[in-house]
């Protein structure tokens, strides 16, 4: 009996230590975010959105310069009768000719150079909108960081759980072959090998489960690194503890201060709001404009007496517009853009009050993940131990097969939950990072 549970066991490590399939893809956790980062539709989105803003803030300058535009039409009128005057040599010379056939043409400028600020505080609040978006895709990319690293380490977990399940129904079976064998000299009565058939399929049950998890694991993955749907992925991850950090809250809390694309993103909407404000106060000033153009047209209507020729006239210009009364439009424009600033401070002040607490909860996370990989340690090295010792005396004879078996799942139990330890360890490590903005 022991001698099979031997041969198992061996037979388990061989196929366990063959390489696997070259076509599954293997993912160090720099790799999958690094893949993840370039195929991500939300941060082409978000960068789609950059662009957008960028392209507003070339519209709102355009608005600034002269603007010239070609023009060209065409009209047909009704037939009129001809008026003219007789002239003292008895000629006849017609001053408004039937001409219905018009033809125009245009070259026009027109220049707003005082505006009161409106213009000018729509630009800036413009640019300062597209940086605004800058930190927006900072926050998307560190959103799907944490996002891909989550996904990472369960895929990890998933894998030793598999791992552990599988070796424990390899022991389970050896276990109730020799179970069987002892019903069949008479040793145990027939309901220890039920017992022992109930635990099997126990563990082939959970053996199921553990794989549909690290399938879902495994394809969640892939989907947040790019890869091909039914793509194999693996993950290359080492099992180290990370470092404990050194630095204290108060330090944390002013490092997230500082590098949070959130806040950085809500300061430069209450400026943009601000620049709004402006912008809607100064339609109650007047503007001042300039204009111009070349006309050629057949007939011109600038000439006289009217005649069908192609001529050609120019026209310059000076306009002052003063709204005096606008039904409170421009008071309603202020007022709106200071209640969306208010809105944004409010917003900020959120932030901030927020922010302490989410370091104060990274770090009580850290302490406990690092507490709870010591404790798991502990556990591994207890229950190699008491294998050890078990083994002795299974050979010695003074011990069941049982009792080796149970410890060994056991250590294996053990080492999944060490597992599991490190992998929060790191998880913890990466939200405290992304409450960072690192």
């Amino acid at each position: 009996m022991a001698c099979f549970a031997a041969m198992t066991t061996a037979l388990l490590s061989t196929v366990m230590a063959q390489p696997p399939d070259s076509a599954t893809v293997r993912l160090t956790l720099d790799e999958a975010i690094r893949r993840g980062l370039e195929a991500s539709h939300r941060i082409a989105e978000a960068i789609a959105r950059g662009e957008a803003a960028e392209a507003v803030v070339g519209e709102r300058h355009a608005a600034t310069l002269p603007q010239i535009a070609a023009q060209a039409g065409y009209t047909r009128t009704n037939h009129v009768e001809a008026f003219g005057i007789l002239s003292p040599n008895n000629q006849f010379r017609v001053i408004y000719p039937d001409v219905p056939d018009n033809y125009r043409t245009r070259l026009d400028l027109q220049w707003p150079i005082y505006t009161g600020g409106r213009l000018d505080a729509l630009e800036r609040a413009a640019r300062i909108d597209a940086t605004a978006s800058a930190d927006e895709i900072a926050a998307a990319r560190a959103d799907l960081t944490l996002e891909i690293t989550r996904a990472y380490w369960a895929l990890v977990t998933a894998t030793e759980a598999v791992r552990v399940v599988q070796e424990s129904v390899a022991r389970v079976a050896a276990h109730l072959t020799d179970v069987r064998n002892q019903l069949a000299a008479g040793l145990v009565p027939p309901s220890d090998v039920f017992t022992v058939e109930a635990q099997e399929s126990r563990q082939r049950m959970l053996a199921v489960q553990a794989r549909a998890t690290r399938d879902v694991a495994e394809a969640e993955l892939a989907r947040l690194a790019g890869a091909a749907p039914g793509t194999a992925v693996a993950a290359a991850a080492a099992l180290e503890t990370p470092p404990s950090p050194t630095a204290s809250l108060e330090a944390l809390v002013d490092v997230a201060r500082q590098q949070r694309p959130e806040r950085a993103g809500l300061m430069k909407r209450v400026s943009a709001a601000g620049e709004r404000g402006r912008a809607a106060a100064a339609a109650t000033k007047p503007t001042v404009g300039v204009g111009g153009g070349v006309d050629y047209a057949s007939p011109n209507p600038r000439i006289f007496p009217r005649e069908q020729a192609w001529r050609t006239s120019w026209d310059a210009s000076v306009n002052v517009s003063w709204p005096l009364f606008d039904g409170g439009r421009a008071r309603s424009e202020v007022a709106e853009a200071a209640a969306l600033g208010r809105a944004t401070e409010a917003r900020l002040a959120d932030f901030d009050a927020s922010l302490a607490v989410e370091i104060r909860q990274r770090l009580r996370e850290i302490d406990a993940s690092r507490a709870a990989i010591d404790a798991a340690s502990d556990a591994v090295r207890s229950a190699a131990e008491a294998r050890r010792v078990l083994g002795e005396r299974f050979a010695a004879g003074v011990a069941t097969s049982t009792d080796v078996l149970d410890a060994q799942v056991a250590l294996l139990q053990a080492e999944l939950d060490r597992t599991q330890a490190i992998a929060n360890a790191h998880l913890a490590d990466a939200r405290m990072a992304r409450a960072l903005g690192r």
